[in-house]
């Protein structure tokens, strides 16, 4: 599945995107399923928008979390051994999954400012590495993720002020002007896998007729002794628990400083994780 050359690629850059791992056909039924899901209103959504501007297109299409702990599809996608076999292959190793996601972004929503994964998860030793499917045709119009390339050998950065008029989470990390930021255009079934230290975020869906919904899973590296609290149990791809403990309530963070006319990243201490929610 995977080639030598796929393999360097992700330790370059920090990402890979397998195209066609899943069919455009399994990407059109799991995006049935959710809209279902999302109509049905089962169990409440991001709870970020309660309460927010009823006109927010997000209040009618909350991101859902962790939705394998109560519906089968998404467990047996979150375990899926196409995944379990490239992840493997790129670390060495099967990782421990930990957590789903289902983003919507309808047309108009705001995106999600550049962040890094592996400071809402906290997995120590090591990093987190994300799955992140395309359930629709995704471009920079609708609102694709941009990845800054290599950005996988920083520290967790420490974070900063978002713009809340394009962001929905209110957190971003800086990163130094003419850094490259790569836009990864997809299509219903391609999946996306990167580092948890990979920086990336998207801007907001300028369309008026298209949704951007993905369909994403975390996992902490097979070695991993923690992650935080929020994404226990941590589970095998044979569906068995496996015991992690809790990381603590902080995590080293770094600043961009100059040294000798370019930037470089100095680790400044610790800072607290008040919205693990990613």
């Amino acid at each position: 599945m995977l080639t030598p050359e796929m393999q360097a690629d992700f330790q370059r850059d920090g990402y890979l995107i397998v195209r066609n791992l899943f069919t455009a056909e399994e990407a059109a039924s799991y995006r049935d399923h959710y809209m279902r899901l999302n109509d049905e209103r089962r169990v409440p959504g991001d709870t970020r928008f309660t309460g927010a501007n009823p006109n927010d297109p997000l209040v009618k299409y909350p991101r859902m979390l962790q939705m394998h702990r109560w519906d089968e599809t998404s467990l047996n996608w979150l375990l899926d051994r196409r995944i379990s076999a490239v992840m493997t292959g790129l670390l060495g190793q099967e990782p421990f999954a930990v957590q789903t996601m289902i983003y919507f972004k309808p047309p108009g929503a705001r995106g999600q400012a550049l962040h890094q994964d592996n400071y809402y998860l906290r997995a120590q030793p090591g990093t987190c590495i994300a799955a992140w499917m395309a359930l629709d045709e995704i471009d920079e119009a609708n609102g694709c993720l941009n990845v800054v390339p290599g950005s996988q050998s920083w520290p967790i950065l420490c974070t900063t002020q978002a713009n809340t008029q394009e962001s929905f989470t209110d957190i971003t990390v800086p990163i130094p002007e003419g850094t490259p930021v790569v836009p990864a255009r997809m299509r219903p079934g391609d999946v996306l896998f990167f580092n948890g230290q990979l920086v990336h975020g998207s801007f907001a869906n300028r369309t008026t007729d298209r949704f951007r919904r993905s369909l994403i899973g975390h996992y902490i590296q097979g070695d991993a002794q923690q992650v935080a609290k929020h994404y226990h149990p941590a589970l095998r791809f044979d569906g068995s628990t496996v015991e992690i403990e809790v990381s603590p309530q902080g995590s080293q963070c770094g600043i961009w400083v100059t040294e000798g006319g370019r930037p470089v990243i100095e680790v400044v201490g610790y800072e607290k994780v008040v919205k693990a929610t990613e």
